[in-house]
């Protein structure tokens, strides 16, 4: 699998599970110390942010994220 194509999955993990609890993009973007903007482009699979933010971002959502190193 590409990386677009996992960055648009993961995009789509978090707008889905932001959506299911009702919560709004700039709530889940002010908790991970980011902007409404950026969250937007992490959900489209368009940005490419830091490791620190993914995982702030899962964690107001309630994610669990796991790393898997594949030789």
């Amino acid at each position: 699998m590409n990386f677009q194509k996992r960055k648009k999955e993961l995009g789509k993990a978090i707008q889905t599970r932001r959506k299911s609890r009702n919560i709004l993009q700039r709530d889940v973007a002010d908790v991970a110390g980011i902007s409404s903007r950026t969250l937007r482009d992490i959900e489209k699979g368009t940005a490419n942010p830091e490791l620190e933010t993914l995982l702030s971002i899962c964690e107001s959502l309630g994610l669990e994220v796991n790393l898997e190193i594949i030789k």
